[in-house]
């Protein structure tokens, strides 16, 4: 099995946007509900057609030219809980300072299955994923897009809940999800977060 190359800087300019997409590395964790916003930067490398290579920043991504905008799209090689390190390193990679430049895609247990929400700023709703990303940032004032993955069953624990592979019937709601994360994200680099947010959550 070939080692994938590690990703050099080539950006000419500044990097507009950073979009982290959270998981838990390794088989185990394939397919999971939790690993749903890994899945959508998966989503966006066939979408872009590039590679994700690994980098010094703890992460796989790879650099995109789109809207005639600098793009980085990244999955932490961290466990979830640790998601901040990586996403830290790779704002200060690209020198982005402003926490509003990073787009995370997460899963939402208060989002039915099928529907995103667009937030920027704003409580973390427990997510361990979002709580590393703050104390590593110091700010909640980064985006994020929201993939609904339904609540948790009666009697379930939620780590158990977010650990399970969703049905049958989920997964086709949730790659409608995916889809619309994609165009959730192009649209926000076309109009802006306000706009963008009045578009997909109503």
């Amino acid at each position: 099995m070939r080692r994938k190359r590690r990703t050099r800087k080539t950006f000419s300019g500044s990097t507009d946007y950073l979009v982290v997409g959270l998981g838990n590395p390794g088989k185990k964790y394939q397919g999971t509900r939790h690993n749903i916003g890994a899945e959508v930067v998966h989503s966006l490398e066939e979408h872009f057609d590039v590679r994700l290579r690994k980098s010094k920043a703890l992460a796989l991504c790879a650099e995109v030219k789109s809207e005639n905008q600098n793009l980085v799209i990244a999955i932490p090689e961290t466990y979830m809980n640790e998601s901040g390190l990586s996403a830290r390193k790779l704002m200060d990679r690209y020198s982005i300072s402003e926490p509003s430049q990073l787009v995370v895609i997460h899963d939402e247990l208060d989002l039915p299955v099928g529907k995103i929400k667009i937030k920027l700023g704003g409580g973390l709703a427990g997510h361990n994923g979002l709580k590393s990303i703050e104390n590593h940032l110091h700010s909640r004032e980064f985006a994020r897009i929201r993939i609904g993955i339904g609540a948790i069953r009666e009697g379930q624990r939620g780590r158990d809940f977010v650990l399970s592979r969703p049905s049958k019937d989920d997964r086709q709601a949730l790659l409608h999800s995916k889809s619309m994360a994609i165009d959730a994200l192009e649209y926000i680099q076309r109009h802006g977060y306000q706009a963008a947010m009045n578009k997909f959550n109503a």
